[in-house]
């Protein structure tokens, strides 16, 4: 709970001041046209990620396979397509941090370990019950 309400304030305080500082080195038009631009590029790439993520996951599922490492990735691009679209150069790192599949692969590895980890340790025995008594009236 701290930790979101310290990113609520956070990062909007980050922003103007990285809004102030490049506002001061390029001008204030040339930083609303790289605002957009960056949230243009970025909305582009979040779209062929997305599509080739979700190519992935249907080649897992005609495997029979799981597609657990597509269904996170295609939640991080989500966010990163909004990391992307909210203007801020922060914002924008982050998103951008997200797209690149290396990165992202580097940032779900922990989250893919607990679930690995999680399966390894299910106890659980499938078995079908038969019901000897089949014509009891």
């Amino acid at each position: 709970m701290n930790t979101i309400l310290i990113s609520i304030i956070a990062i909007p305080i980050i922003e103007i001041l990285l809004f102030i500082k490049i506002g001061e080195n390029i001008g204030a038009i040339n930083t609303i046209l790289l605002i957009i631009f960056t949230a243009v590029v970025g909305i582009y790439f979040a779209r062929i990620q997305g599509i080739k993520t979700i190519k992935s996951g249907f080649i897992n599922l005609y495997q029979n396979k799981l597609p657990v490492y597509e269904i996170l990735s295609g939640a991080s691009i989500a966010v990163a397509a909004m990391f992307l679209i909210i203007p801020g150069f922060f914002t924008d790192t982050i998103g951008f941090l997200l797209l690149i599949p290396l990165t992202r692969k580097i940032i779900l590895s922990p989250i893919m370990r607990k679930n690995k980890n999680y399966t390894k340790d299910n106890k659980t025995i499938e078995a079908e019950i038969i019901d000897e008594k089949k014509d009891e009236l």
